[in-house]
């Protein structure tokens, strides 16, 4: 229980717990693919520390005396109720039940309006909030009627029935990633990008923990997903809350930083809202990553688990019912958003959001055990789609790859003032950043521009190797043979007896500056002097060449 930063990052759970003596009252964080029966036990762990924390409340109320506040609640006047269930009450249900959203919307607003109408004229002093109220009072008098008597829901689904589901991939082909996923009348498209792993989000960590964050999800929650028009600015709580829930569900199964050298960007656009976008999010932003190549443990799904409850005298629970996959107005009229995220292993992510003054915990573990039941159908669905990562990044994605280099190299690479490397980055493409260890991570749009950067690099730090065969030029000629240039700024001696399998006079009768020549490097001595014969080379080629022929 409250554990330190350290502790934090080796452990396997994140979870923020709240509750009561007897119920839980809300729940929020990751998990790193937890067991359900584990996830389980770990809640039945915190409720245990959050009762010692209440005695320890109640103890130190005891001591200062002071009697409980009693807060005065706005109630509806009851007159405001009957009329708004006289002129609506026979009529909600079907406007509730009419198939379609927009559609619903509407019969419910032309009801609204008589209410309205009806509950001015006989109190013309009625307020909006009160007027709301009342028509709100109906609607959710007639909802729970319908859920817990008639065991129907407002799109005729039974309890545990999951929306439609519909999954496209590279629905955007200039993206690195992208994917579409629609539950119903929730619809996400998501897109993944690519960065090399410098252009991680620093993060300014004055309390402790991470300093930079190299993976990111934004979720976008734009006027038109709800049929509205609307200013669009900065992101506010929902945006904010739904995209940090998305980004920890996916987070577990995101490959480490020493596996896959890139950031990596989410952005999650809700195009249409009924319910559920940030699971939505959950999905379309894993098949995304699956679509951009990255190397993905496992495909994660997310699922909201709703809750109606009925009470009876002494607020003793009478009955309840769950329901699995909730669409806008179930979480309205509901008491409950469950939402939990995870892989087939186990639970990644979750939040729980309650109207009630608590649940227990054979509730809570139900609505686990039918979230989970739910997660495993809208997996295979996924998989249809895409069942796992494409084996290479997308064409648009930049390559990364690491070379090591000897360290005492590096200076010769960087060149003065960072001359050579800026030379290298101009004539590449890329973008080269190098470790203190020798580690050169090279950052390219292309192969081609990636392959030519690669092989500057490795003609300026690599070593010439004793019985290796190299194509040199010849730089300067002695009368005792002749020195040739393997590597930038690397040459070595080919003494005139090496030049052929025949007596050299002259140097320059077989090697003149310039000329392009096989030679094969057949020693260095003490003080690091190479050297080279031409003769050796010619030999090991022609004997291959007849392998080849033979």
């Amino acid at each position: 229980a409250n554990p330190t930063h350290t502790e934090r990052a080796e452990s396997d759970l994140d979870l923020v717990y709240v509750g009561t003596e007897n119920d839980v009252i809300m729940i929020e964080g990751s998990a790193g693919e937890l067991p359900e029966t584990e996830f389980v036990k770990a809640l039945e762990f915190a409720h245990g520390h959050a009762g010692e924390m209440i005695r320890i409340q109640k103890e130190l109320a005891a001591m200062v005396g002071k009697p409980k506040r009693e807060p005065q609640l706005l109630q509806v006047n009851q007159e405001l109720l009957d009329i708004a269930y006289r002129v609506a009450g026979d009529r909600i249900e079907e406007a509730l039940y009419t198939e379609g959203k927009v559609a619903r919307a509407k019969a419910v607003d032309a009801l609204r309006e008589e209410v309205k109408t009806a509950i001015l004229e006989k109190n013309p002093e009625a307020d909006p909030f009160s007027i709301s109220q009342a028509f709100d009072y109906v609607q959710k008098k007639a909802f729970r009627v319908s859920t817990l008597e008639k065991q129907k829901r407002v799109d005729g689904r039974g309890y545990q029935e999951l929306r439609p589901i519909t999954c496209e991939v590279s629905v955007l082909p200039r993206a690195h990633g992208s994917a579409l996923f629609q539950r119903g009348e929730t619809q996400a498209v998501a897109l993944a990008t690519l960065a090399p792993i410098e252009e991680a989000q620093m993060i300014d960590a004055y309390g402790g923990g991470e300093q930079s964050k190299r993976f990111i999800l934004h979720y976008n929650f734009p006027p038109f997903s709800v049929g509205e028009t609307g200013r669009t600015g900065g992101p506010g709580r929902r945006e904010i809350g739904h995209g940090a829930l998305a980004e920890r569900s996916v987070e577990p199964v995101v490959p480490s930083e020493q596996d896959f050298r890139y950031a990596i960007r989410i952005s999650s656009e809700i195009m249409e809202s009924n319910g559920s976008t940030s699971m939505a999010s959950v999905c379309a932003g894993t098949l995304a990553l699956m679509d951009a190549g990255v190397p993905i443990k496992t495909p994660v799904a997310g699922i909201s688990v709703g809750l109606v409850t009925e009470f009876g005298d002494g607020h003793q629970l009478k009955r309840y019912e769950l329901l699995t996959d909730i669409i806008g107005s179930e979480d309205h009229f509901g008491d409950m958003d469950f939402k939990l995220c995870g892989t087939d292993a186990g639970v990644t992510g979750f939040q729980l959001d309650l109207k009630l003054p608590g649940i227990s915990h054979k509730i809570m573990g139900e609505a686990i055990e039918r979230a989970k039941e739910a997660r495993t159908k809208i997996l295979d669905i996924m998989r249809s789609a895409l069942d796992k990562p494409r084996p290479e990044l997308s064409k648009y994605a930049p390559r990364i790859e690491t070379i090591k280099i000897n360290p005492e190299k590096i200076g010769a690479l960087i060149g003065p003032g960072g001359k050579t490397i800026k030379g290298i980055v101009a004539e590449t493409g890329a973008e080269i950043n190098i470790e203190d260890d020798g580690s050169v991570h090279i950052y390219a749009t292309s192969g081609e521009s990636m392959a030519r950067a690669k092989e500057i690099i490795g003609s300026m730090t690599r070593e010439i190797e004793i019985g290796q065969t190299y194509q040199g030029r010849v730089v300067s000629t002695k009368e005792f043979g002749a020195f040739v240039e393997v590597f930038p700024g690397k040459d070595g001696l080919v003494h005139i007896s090496e030049l052929a399998d025949f007596r050299v006079n002259r140097t320059e009768d077989v090697a003149k500056v310039g000329d392009i020549i096989w030679v094969k490097c057949i020693g260095i001595d003490d003080k690091g002097r190479v050297k080279l014969s031409r003769k050796a080379a010619l030999k090991e080629r022609a004997e291959k060449e007849t392998g080849q022929a033979a």
